[in-house]
């Protein structure tokens, strides 16, 4: 599913490069490259596509109605339109003139909202599905049959799966069948590109030899819980073995993954900072205003940090002040009556999470990572959950994977959900990774999604 977004974001790219140009042409407005239309050009190409990489429109698990997909298009041309104005702004009468950026941010607009219609046809349709042949029947198997909806099958066609003599059937018997031919044979027959290997019994009758012939004839081998970390996103607990995670590549903590990692916290930090002041001064007054002068404004709670390390996470307070009894931790619920009208409108929006820039900046917070939990909490869930107690190898952080993939959780199932997204991070976080996550935390921000 990576390479239609790479080939999406790519047209994208060019088209939106190319319409200044186009404008010019249709108009007889003459364009010249000049060093000014040339960085005013690049600037509303990038900031266009950063756009719609910040309202989740290169997700693989975007799954939001056309109304939703045509709203986050016009935010980004909007976006963009006003960073090259901007640029322009450093060129007296020598960029582009404002109507003809303008102009240039609807045709984008246009012409990517179409784009996007034809893409999400041919992404729904066999296009760029992979032939993916399922090489067991039994627990582990039943597992791919829960990927029931079409968004968590775009990039992928499931042709059958293989009764094997070691597995307890699990699957409906309807998408079972038995080999009658050599793997290989019948890969080829039917056009197989993928074989997942998802037998819940491999110490005996391990099909070696057919498998290689596979592998080497050019036909993907690849184990069910690869497999599910690339198509969903997360690592699956029930699939889940501890010699994947000692074996597997990825978990990377080097000295450089450290520095870079530290160095973006802080710039990050310092850029939100920047821009989020006056939100976080009014948040201070609209608190102030419901409760009093005297009402506290920051709220501190203990959370487990890295290695189990206790800290205290700053929040703007949003719930009563005797929203809990001492020494009694309680679960945010849906409609909580705690929560204050103030706390409310800041929820929805973050804006009480804005004070964790202290904590960021302090060295006891990531602004990516998994989300520090209440060491009440913790304590009983690395008691129920397995690998519960791996995802505090890394600093908690500010937003991350899982608060992006999973709504806000408030029970043991919801726990054990997004670890699975957090065990996923964890073993693929890099630079790239956060800048990623970081940017499509908009979405959330502007659609409020997840608050509680």
């Amino acid at each position: 599913m990576r390479l239609p977004l790479v080939v999406l974001a790519c047209c994208e790219v060019i088209l939106s490069l190319a319409a200044p140009w186009i404008v010019g042409l249709a108009t007889g407005a003459r364009l010249h490259p000049t060093l000014a239309i040339a960085v005013q050009d690049a600037v509303f190409a990038a900031a266009f596509v950063v756009g719609l990489t910040a309202v989740g429109l290169y997700s693989r698990r975007q799954r939001a109605p056309l109304v939703g997909i045509l709203l986050r298009n016009v935010a980004a041309a909007i976006g963009a339109v006003t960073a090259a104005w901007i640029v322009g702004l450093a060129w007296p009468g020598g960029g582009m003139r404002p109507l003809l950026i303008l102009a240039s941010g609807a045709v984008t607009l246009c012409a990517t909202a179409l784009g996007r219609l034809v893409f999400n046809r041919l992404v729904d349709e066999e296009f760029f599905k992979r032939r993916v042949l399922i090489y067991g029947s039994g627990q582990r198997a039943a597992s791919l049959v829960q990927l029931r909806r079409r968004a968590d099958q775009r990039g992928f066609r499931l042709v059958a799966f293989v009764r094997t003599d070691e597995d307890k059937t699990a699957v409906p018997s309807d998408r079972v069948i038995a080999l009658d031919e050599p793997l290989l044979a019948f890969c080829t027959a039917r056009g197989i590109e993928e074989v997942v290997v998802a037998m819940d019994d491999r110490r005996r009758a391990f099909p070696v030899h057919e498998l290689l012939e596979c592998r080497l004839s050019g036909i993907a081998v690849i184990d069910i819980v690869d497999f599910l970390e690339r198509e969903t996103g997360k690592v699956r607990l029930d699939v889940l073995n501890p010699s994947w995670i000692i074996f597997s590549p990825g978990f990377d903590r080097g000295w450089w993954r450290e520095l870079s990692k530290r160095l973006f916290d802080v710039a990050a930090s310092l850029a939100l900072l920047t821009v989020s002041w006056p939100l976080m001064l009014l948040a201070i007054i609209a608190i102030q205003i419901e409760d009093g002068v005297g009402a506290p404004v920051l709220y501190r709670q203990r959370r487990v940090g890295r290695n189990g390390r206790l800290f205290n996470v700053l929040k703007f307070r949003s719930m009563r002040v005797d929203a809990e009894l001492p020494g009694r931790a309680v679960w945010a619920q849906k409609q909580d009556a705690r929560v204050t009208r103030v706390g409310t409108a800041i929820r929805k929006f973050r804006v009480d999470e804005l004070p964790q820039i202290l904590n960021v900046l302090r060295g006891d917070m990531s602004f990516v990572g998994p989300r520090p939990e209440r060491p009440e909490f913790v304590a009983e869930l690395e008691d129920r959950i397995p690998y519960y107690r791996e995802r505090h190898c890394v600093k908690p952080g500010v937003t991350g994977w899982a608060q992006l993939c999973y709504p806000y959780g408030s029970s043991e199932q919801d726990a054990a959900e997004k670890l699975q997204y957090d065990l996923y991070y964890i073993k693929n976080h890099s630079l790239w990774f956060d800048v990623m996550i970081l940017l499509q935390t908009a979405e959330v921000v502007l659609w409020g999604q997840g608050a509680r």
